[in-house]
């Protein structure tokens, strides 16, 4: 068991490293300059040279890719163009929307999909398993930015049950705060939703053909006990993949979403510092996404070997 997890984290490390490097390339190849864009179009010459200097642009490739790598392991994550402050403060202060928003959304998905998709692969060909399938293709069918205006044209405009965009800030209280995210964590949610009812049903609906549900019927239990005791927890695996995929999608690909609702979140940082070509902060922003992304990979591999004991036997 340890030399496998210390193989993965060899091999988490080694990606880290790779995508950082493309990070930093790919961000090098976007066209416009940082220094022009923060004086403006009518700073001289000399004055764009001085200032590229300082921010160290006039410098070699692989050589402002090792300070900004040797800055991102000694927690120093560079300073922002645009804001003129430390960037780590700045994730910091983001996350503290974006993590929320993801977690909110990830269980409501949850609290959705799973008993539909439960209830569709206990029920097939029922009506629950015909609502699960529309519930899929529509859910599918509509992307999340497009959800988050119909439930602000519903909730907000015709019915004026929530607010229509704006975040209050953790300090003017918990609930404030968590009515802001509500319709958005519902936007994100309904699409991984959809998503994950499908691989539910599927999921389970293999389990309920196995010798032991069979067998465990047999034996005279229930219907129900042999589907929550047997069924669906042999069906996780494939539901934890999921879960783990649609948790960083969440959380990287919640731009859309934070714009349409004014969230100051990470994917508005993202997008407002792509649109002012602030470069430490896209840089960092993104290396955060896709080391989110790896890690959470990283620990749902682990994960199936404490769902499935069959998986430990080969270690």
């Amino acid at each position: 068991m340890l030399a496998l997890v210390s193989r993965r984290l060899a091999g988490l490390l080694v990606t880290l490293l790779v995508v950082s490097l493309l990070i930093f390339a790919v961000m090098d190849l976007l066209p416009g300059d940082p220094a022009s864009i923060m004086l403006g179009t009518s700073a001289s010459p000399e004055t764009l040279a001085a200032l590229r200097h300082d921010l160290g642009l006039d410098q070699p490739l692989i050589l402002r890719y090792g300070r900004w790598l040797a800055g991102v392991f000694m927690g120093n994550l560079g300073q922002s163009y645009t804001y003129g402050v430390p960037v780590a403060g700045l994730l910091v202060e983001r996350l503290a929307v974006t993590l929320p928003l993801a977690l909110l959304a990830i269980v409501l998905s949850m609290l959705i999909a799973i008993p539909l998709g439960v209830a569709a692969a206990s029920r097939r060909g029922g009506v629950a398993d015909v609502i699960a399938s529309v519930f899929s293709q529509l859910g599918i069918a509509v992307p999340a930015f497009w959800m988050a205006l119909l439930l602000i044209i519903l909730f907000s405009t015709t019915l004026g049950l929530m607010p229509a965009g704006g975040f209050p800030g953790w300090s003017s209280g918990v609930w404030p705060a968590l009515r802001a995210l509500l319709m958005p964590a519902m936007a994100l949610a309904l699409p991984q939703a959809a998503v994950l009812t499908r691989v539910t049903r599927s999921a389970v609906l293999e389990t309920l053909h196995e010798d032991f549900t069979r067998t465990a019927l047999a034996k005279g239990l229930s219907a129900r006990k042999v589907l929550w005791r047997h069924s669906v927890p042999n069906a996780l695996v494939p539901i934890f993949t999921i879960l783990g995929l649609q948790f960083t999608f969440l959380v990287a690909g919640a731009v859309l979403v934070e714009n349409v609702f004014n969230l100051p979140g990470l994917g508005r940082l993202a997008y407002q510092a792509l649109s002012q070509r602030d470069i430490v902060v896209m840089q960092d922003v993104v290396l955060f996404f896709a080391a989110l992304v790896i890690i959470m990979n990283f620990l749902v591999d682990l994960s199936y070997l404490a769902i499935d004991p069959r998986l430990r036997k080969g270690l």
